[in-house]
């Protein structure tokens, strides 16, 4: 007799709840189906594929253990939520995954009752839980909180901030350290599984809470002594760490991959745990997938690809990339002034500076994810004569303003920010758009503010931010390959605070600050085609402005427009700010500012997004024409 094919049990578990019917002996089928599900979904939308495949069985367990979403389960960075969300009502959507219209990369309140709370930055899981623990002791509400942090994003202060308060607050907090790249402690097997199924139990929490409730009769001295007897003994079979010193129980190493050593463990943490409980758990990024075991690195993110072969699209770029020309020419300087050093807050690849680590290993530094410290840091190698690249993204330059105000900027001191992944990002979202630094680093007092327009200008900027000593400096550009520009043999110093006119016209002026330049002269195109003499100005630099070339823009046009990938209150404002000082505002000039819009855009293509925010050809065009009251609006030619 044929035996029918099972179903699968993954098209029985909508949400958590049919989860937890399933036996514990199901649950290895059930994380392969998962494992499948996921890689074939990120094979056609491409994302982040081996921080997830690391923790199936991990998000299994926790969601069959704790009664998710009454209990708060939050990922850090979120990464790796995708076996998360293919297990809470969103299997559905997989494969819309960072795509327009679809689902987020990341976890998101908006998007789902089991994402308590939204991460796409690192570190901020032990503070939102914390929250989230004491608000139920408040509330007298019988509710776990659930942290899963990365032991990448444990190099972050913050972390360590919420572990103390935690600590200190004794607040029913469990954290689970989830070790994926390098493991802080002994190796994980059958002994340090039985220790920790021991450690978690009812009989040993029990006699730790009962020595503490009875030294309490005792006096401190031997409430001390007792206490770190008990601890020391502990340490012998388990491991003594910091996080005991932090007030938080300490449990593992275990085994991430095996439900045998997770579900006891998770379910005596449940059932017996009062305080912070930290669980440290070793798995493997990629696991279950061979091509992402074997380069856990380059699968952390990927395009779509081939999930037979591991092989990734590769799109073949016109023009070389924004990161690697700031790469080529920061080791061109590098070369010729041995006084450069680079600072990256554990992105070397994505901000190039992997290649001057290559060339000078010595004066290249990866801090971890700690920009605070990166920008203080590149202060302190500043003061001694240094000349730091403090190489970050613009979303997480955002992490160190305070860094940057009080530590350099009031100082003087001259660090240069490259700044990526400026403006729209696409699949990424909101939380990783590039929309404030012009903003928040054009208030400061003695700050240098550039954009570049081109690749080309990149490498000038590049070495104009080499040659400046007087104080911080700063410039951006875009995530994706520049505009095919000729690219010269080395960059030139550019004298600070000074434009460039693109194109003459009488009528109207485009002052573009950035890489919308490239569509700023294709809409003066169709402007002069419609009869509008149009002028072209790269302003290069937001601050300071060039206030010549403003008043000649302001004093021999109609309209000017002025165009940014970035925030209201960023170089438009600027250029407001002036024109209304100088009165230039009295002689009827007609003024737009063009600037992302002031809402949080959701994921698209960057062409997509620059579109819907006006920011491309056709919406500089029609922006000229509402100001002029033509009343019509133009399509801009192809």
């Amino acid at each position: 007799m044929t035996q029918m094919p099972q179903t699968p049990l993954l098209d029985r578990v909508q949400y958590p709840s049919d989860l937890r019917k399933l036996e514990d002996r199901e649950l290895p089928q059930l994380a392969r189906e998962v494992r499948d599900e996921m890689i074939d979904a990120v094979s056609r939308t491409g994302g982040h594929l081996g921080a997830g495949l690391g923790v199936v069985e991990l998000t299994i367990a926790i969601h069959s253990v704790f009664d998710t979403p009454n209990d708060r389960l939050i990922f850090d960075v979120g990464h790796q939520c995708y076996p998360h969300k293919i297990l809470t009502g969103r299997r559905d959507r997989i494969r819309t995954l960072r795509q327009e219209d679809g689902l987020s990369g990341f976890t998101r309140r908006a998007e789902s009752e089991y994402d308590p709370f939204g991460a796409a930055h690192s570190s901020t899981s032990i503070s939102a839980g914390l929250g989230m623990a004491v608000a139920a002791e408040l509330d007298q509400t019988d509710r776990r909180v659930i942290a899963v942090i990365g032991d990448g994003a444990m190099s972050a202060g913050m972390a360590y901030e919420a572990l103390n308060n935690a600590g200190a607050l004794d607040a029913r907090l469990i954290v689970i350290l989830n070790d994926n790249d390098m493991s802080i402690a002994p190796p994980t097997g059958a002994m340090s599984a039985y220790l920790a199924r021991l450690a978690s139990g009812r009989t040993y929490i029990g006699f730790r809470d009962f020595g503490k409730k009875l030294t309490a009769y005792l006096g401190k001295k031997v409430d001390r002594a007792i206490t770190r007897a008990v601890e020391h003994a502990r340490g012998y079979v388990t491991g003594g760490t910091m996080f005991e010193e932090m007030g938080f129980y300490h449990i593992g190493p275990i085994d991430g991959h095996s439900f045998e050593h997770l579900l006891p463990v998770l379910r005596n943490v449940r059932d017996n745990a009062q305080g912070p409980v930290l669980i440290h758990v070793v798995t493997q990024k990629g696991k279950g997938y061979p091509p992402a075991e074997a380069a856990a690195d380059k699968y952390h993110g990927v395009n779509k690809f081939d999930v037979i072969t591991g092989a990734q699209t590769k799109v073949k770029p016109n023009a070389p990339s924004y990161t690697s020309v700031f790469a080529d020419a920061l080791v061109q300087e590098a070369t010729l002034d041995e006084k450069i050093v680079g600072i990256t807050a554990a992105m070397p690849n994505g901000t190039g500076l992997d290649k001057l680590q290559e060339f000078f290993p010595k004066r290249c530094f990866d801090v971890g994810i700690a920009e605070q410290h990166a920008v203080t840091f590149a202060a302190g190698l500043a003061a001694e004569g240094y000349k730091p690249f403090a190489a970050l993204y613009s979303t997480f330059l955002q992490r160190a303003y305070d860094q940057v105000v009080h530590d350099v900027a009031i100082q003087g001191l001259p660090v240069r920010f490259p700044i990526d992944r400026a403006g729209f990002v696409g699949a990424d979202g909101p939380t990783h758009a590039g929309s404030f630094d012009t903003a928040f680093l054009a208030t400061l007092p003695g700050f240098v503010v550039m954009a570049a327009a081109d690749e080309a200008e990149l490498k000038h900027m590049v070495r104009t931010a080499a040659a400046y000593d007087l104080g911080p400096i700063s410039f951006r550009y875009p995530r994706g390959e520049g505009v095919g520009i000729e690219m010269p043999e080395r960059g030139q110093i550019l004298e600070i605070g000074k434009g460039r006119v693109m194109k003459q016209g009488t009528k109207v002026a485009l002052l573009s600050f950035g890489t919308r330049l490239a569509d700023s002269l294709a809409a003066a195109e169709d402007l002069d085609a419609a009869g509008l003499s149009t002028t072209v100005a790269d302003a290069r630099f937001a601050k300071p402005l060039d206030h010549d070339l403003i008043r000649q823009l302001a004093a021999h046009h109609e309209i000017l427009i002025t165009i940014e990938e970035g925030s209201v209150g960023g170089f438009g404002s600027q250029v407001m700010q002036f024109l209304a000082n100088e009165g230039l505002l009295d002689s009827g000039l007609k003024i737009r500012s063009l600037v992302m819009p002031d809402i949080w855009m959701e994921q698209a293509k960057p062409e997509a997004m620059n579109a819907k925010a006006g920011l491309d050809r056709a919406g500089i065009v029609q922006t000229v024409f509402r100001a002029l009251g033509h009343g019509r609006i133009v399509e801009a030619a192809g």
